[in-house]
């Protein structure tokens, strides 16, 4: 299929709002001032992300360091929505009153243009967050591992929610996905590029662990299970995974059945890595030499 002519915009949910702050300073220019480079169908739904020593995060071990207000501020130039992950599976009603969290839902709550959202997993944090900031919206985390796909519909049917991000061992149901209604279908955030062991039965606990360090919790790394996990993350292996959902599929497949929000993982990644997948996603073959030397050329990016 010709990647130019899809109809239907298309929202990518990229990774490392405040690990790849530099990146995203210079791509987001280039997505504005030369919006020819790439696909007119796709958008930038939101970046995502969490700084370092975050004790509601979860997912992966934040490591950002650049200052929330800068964060915020470049989200809000480029009218984009800044998502906190905040996807902590054990937090407890002790960790409500953290002060750098609560200053982080302070600084992102107070945009003027897109509504900034949350990425959440505990329910004791979801409520207090209504309760205290209304400004947000929130995202069911891909750490609850919904892989049950009657669980995954009741999860997308909770009125709280925007968006569900499913296990992605459900992302090729297509019977299934293709018979959730269009009210369904708008929320499902499609997690793409997962290089994780399709037959992994251990992901939640690989989750907890993150959510216990994040907590300054002194335990054991997590053991990973896979096969193949001295290997680390690669591309070329995400494209092999089974759940793994390309650009083609996104044209041939999920666009064509009235799915629009996809997430791009790699938090945890280099900035090099996060460049292939936003030229493989949103550029045009013909212009990714031009966006990945302008990249590279920066000299104020640490790209590795």
């Amino acid at each position: 299929m010709d990647h130019s002519v899809l109809k239907k915009k298309i929202y990518y949910h990229l990774p490392g709002l405040f690990e790849f702050y530099d990146l995203y300073k210079e791509f987001l220019r280039l997505f504005r001032e030369h919006r020819e480079y790439f696909y007119e169908w796709c958008e930038i739904g939101s970046v995502y992300g969490a700084p370092g020593d975050c004790v509601w995060g979860g997912g992966r071990a934040g490591f950002g360091e650049e200052e929330p207000e800068n964060v915020a501020a470049l989200m809000n130039e480029y009218d984009i929505s800044a998502r906190l992950t905040f996807s902590n599976s054990l937090l407890s009603e002790q960790h409500l009153a953290d002060k750098r969290c609560n200053n982080l839902c302070a600084v992102f709550e107070k945009n003027s243009g897109t509504r900034n959202g949350i990425i959440i997993h505990s329910d004791t944090l979801l409520n207090y967050i209504r309760t205290n900031y209304p400004g947000y919206y929130f995202i069911s985390s891909t750490t609850k591992v919904l892989t049950d796909f009657s669980q995954f519909e009741e999860e997308l049917d909770r009125r709280e929610f925007r968006y569900v991000v499913p296990d992605f061992r459900l992302n090729k149901e297509y019977s299934r996905l293709n018979a959730l209604s269009d009210v369904q279908k708008q929320k499902v955030e499609f997690l793409c590029n997962e290089c994780c062991w399709y037959g992994c039965y251990d992901r939640k606990r690989c989750y907890e662990n993150v959510s216990r360090k994040n907590l300054g919790e002194k335990c054991e790394d997590h053991i990973c299970v896979s096969p193949d996990a001295g290997r680390g993350y690669r591309f070329s292996d995400a494209m092999k995974n089974p759940g793994f959902i390309g650009i083609d599929d996104i044209q041939n497949i999920y666009a064509s059945n009235g799915f629009s929000n996809f997430k791009i993982e790699g938090r945890s990644l280099g900035s090099a890595i996060i460049l292939e997948f936003l030229l493989y996603y949103m550029t045009r073959p013909e212009y990714q030499l031009i966006v990945r030397e302008e990249i590279y050329l920066d000299s104020m990016l640490d790209l590795f």
